[in-house]
C-alpha cells in the first residue's frame, strides 16, 4: 500500500483530500506543524487516517523542513500532498532535497512568483489573446474599479482584504493610500461584470493535463465580495482550454485554480483552493490523479469526470452569508441560502466519516 504524507492538515481541504485517498486505498499520514499548545486540526479524526503527526516548527521557521524530511524518511518514499501555502513553499525551494524521499508535483519558486503576481498574470493573458479587465495607469477613466497588490498573500493578507472596490474619486484615493502600504504601485482595474467561477486544473511532470473541474460562485463572505461560501460545479471546455493554456506557458506542474469573471481571467491560485471540498462532493477524481500523477503514473486526461450541478456549501461561513446579504437587502440570495440549507451538500459532512465534521464544528464555534 503506497502512502500520502498530507501536510498542513489545518486546513478544510485537507479532509476531503484524506477521504477521497482513503476510499482509493492509499494510506494517509496528516501531518501539522506548529508550536504551542493548539487542538489537533479535525483530520486527524478521520477513519481514512491512518495516523496524525504533529511537527513541533513553524512551516516557515528554520527546523521545519529537516523534521519533514525526518517524517518523510520514515515511509517508502510515499507521495507528500501539501495542502497549504507554507509547506508548498519550503518544498519548492527545495525541489532536490525532497524529491530524494518523497514523489510530489510542484512547480519550481520562480513560476510559482510569477503566477502569484497578478501583473504577470494579466500580460501573459493579453498575450495569448485570453481576455482580461481593463487595466489603468494613473487615475481611472471610468468607475467603479478594483485596486489591488500583485500579491496579497505575500503580505498576510486575509483574502477579502487583498482588494478594494472604488466606486468614485474620493474612494479611489482612499483605498490607494490602504493598498500602497502593501504594494507601492498597486494594480487598478475595470470592475467585471458577471459570475464568478474557478476552473481548477491538474498538471503532471511533463505539463500535461489529467484533471479538471469547474465551480461558479453562488455566494460569498463578505456578500461585497469575498471567499466562496456556496459554490456549483459544472462544465466548460472552452475555459478549461484557456486556463490550461495560461498555466502551460508558464511551465507549471501541480495542482492551480484559474479565477474568472464572467468571461474575464483575473488571477492564478498556484496551490489547494479553498473550495477544494468540491471535488469530493462531486465525485471528481482530483486527489487520487494527484497522487498517482506524483507517483509517475501516465494518466490520461477524461472530459466532465464529475457531476455537474452539485452545490456545496460550508455552513458556519454560509450562514454568515446569508445574514450579510440579508443586512444588504438582498433578499433573493437570503432566500436562496435558505433553500440550499436543504439542497446543497454540507463540504466537511459524510455520513462514512462524521468525526471531523463534529471536530470541525466544536473547534471553531469554541474559538469563536
Amino acid at each position: 500500500m503506497r502512502t500520502v504524507v498530507l501536510t498542513d492538515a489545518k486546513y478544510r481541504s485537507s479532509i476531503a483530500a484524506a477521504r477521497a485517498l482513503g476510499r482509493a486505498g492509499w494510506q494517509v499520514v496528516a501531518v501539522q506543524a506548529g508550536e504551542g499548545d493548539f487542538p489537533d486540526p479535525p483530520v486527524f479524526s478521520s477513519r481514512f487516517v491512518s495516523r496524525g503527526l504533529r511537527i513541533a516548527a513553524a512551516p516557515d521557521g528554520p527546523d521545519y523542513t529537516g523534521r519533514l524530511l525526518g517524517l518523510l524518511e520514515e515511509y517508502d518514499h510515499p507521495v507528500l500532498f501539501c495542502a497549504g501555502a507554507a509547506t508548498l513553499n519550503t518544498v519548492s525551494r527545495q525541489r532536490e532535497l525532497f524529491s530524494q524521499c518523497c514523489d510530489f508535483l510542484i512547480s519550481p519558486p520562480e513560476v510559482l512568483d510569477q503566477l502569484n503576481d497578478k501583473e504577470k498574470v494579466h500580460r501573459r493573458c493579453e498575450e495569448l489573446g485570453i481576455p482580461v479587465p481593463r487595466q489603468y495607469e494613473g487615475e481611472p477613466e471610468a468607475y467603479p474599479v478594483v485596486i489591488k497588490p500583485h500579491c496579497g498573500e505575500k503580505f498576510g493578507l486575509k483574502a477579502r482584504d487583498r482588494y478594494a472596490v472604488a466606486k468614485n474619486p474620493p474612494e479611489y484615493q482612499a483605498y490607494l493610500k490602504i493598498m500602497s502600504q502593501y504594494d507601492p504601485h498597486p494594480i487598478v482595474q475595470e470592475q467585471v461584470k458577471g459570475d464568478g467561477a474557478g476552473v481548477s486544473l491538474l498538471l503532471d511532470k511533463a505539463g500535461r493535463l489529467v484533471c479538471a473541474l469547474c465551480h461558479r460562485r453562488i455566494r460569498e463572505f463578505p456578500a461585497a465580495g469575498g471567499p466562496s461560501t456556496c459554490c456549483e460545479s459544472f462544465y466548460d471546455e472552452a475555459m478549461i482550454r484557456q486556463a490550461y493554456r495560461l498555466l502551460s506557458s508558464f511551465g507549471f506542474i501541480g495542482m492551480a485554480r484559474v479565477e474568472f469573471k464572467g468571461s474575464c481571467v483575473l488571477e492564478v491560485n498556484p496551490r489547494i483552493w479553498g473550495s477544494f471540498p468540491l471535488t469530493d462532493c462531486a465525485g471528481s477524481p482530483f486527489a487520487c490523479r494527484y497522487a498517482q500523477a506524483a507517483a509517475g503514473e501516465i494518466l490520461e486526461y477524461e472530459p466532465c469526470d464529475y457531476k455537474t450541478g452539485v452545490r456545496m456549501r460550508f455552513l458556519l461561513n454560509d450562514g454568515a452569508a446569508m445574514l450579510d446579504y440579508l443586512r444588504r437587502g438582498r433578499l433573493g440570495k437570503f432566500f436562496q441560502g435558505a433553500a440550499d440549507i436543504f439542497r446543497a451538500k454540507e463540504a466537511l459532512s459524510s455520513r462514512e466519516d462524521p468525526a471531523p465534521m463534529s471536530n470541525y464544528l466544536r473547534s471553531t464555534l469554541f474559538r469563536r
